[in-house]
């Protein structure tokens, strides 16, 4: 990126993902945006006091419905947002578990649906996807990708 330096110190928004396979399909969010309905995996920001897998679990939860358990790490991601605001988002991509039936069927503001689809089906929705990462992040999933949680460390959490 060619800018001049700033004069506060530049952060990312740090985001979390989580990945969920059961059956050769995946668990994707429908989202409203400012840019219309867009296709993303269960995601977003996270918030003060939380650790990463506290956020990618609360996240899960509250966008699909489904108690997520992260059991590896698939992959750390920097992208800069497709526009001018200068917005750049580190997004950590976990690795879930999701058991059963989905807890709580009130999801996230914004959320219009939680829906299983084939890699395939994500793909052919590639026009809809919230940011290329969706694909990279799923492209990797399916490489076998994996780090394991221990080599996350959440100093004074």
């Amino acid at each position: 990126m060619n800018s001049p330096i700033p004069d506060t110190q530049w952060k990312p928004n740090t985001t979390v993902a989580a990945i969920i396979e059961r059956d050769g399909r995946f668990l994707m969010v429908c989202e409203n945006t400012e840019h219309g309905l867009r296709l993303n995996q269960p995601a977003g920001h996270l918030e003060y006091g939380e650790t990463l897998l506290q956020a990618v679990a609360r996240e899960a939860l509250e966008e699909t419905g489904y108690a997520a358990n992260p059991v590896a790490l698939s992959g750390i991601y920097l992208a800069d947002k497709d526009d001018s605001s200068g917005i750049t988002y580190l997004r950590f991509a976990f690795v879930c578990q999701a058991d059963g039936q989905p807890l709580r069927s009130q999801l996230d503001e914004g959320i219009v649906e939680a829906v299983w689809l084939t890699p395939a089906e994500i793909r052919a929705r590639q026009a809809m996807w919230r940011s290329p990462l969706v694909g990279r992040c799923l492209d990797d999933y399916l490489a076998g990708q994996r780090l394991p949680l221990a080599s996350i460390y959440h100093h004074g959490r």
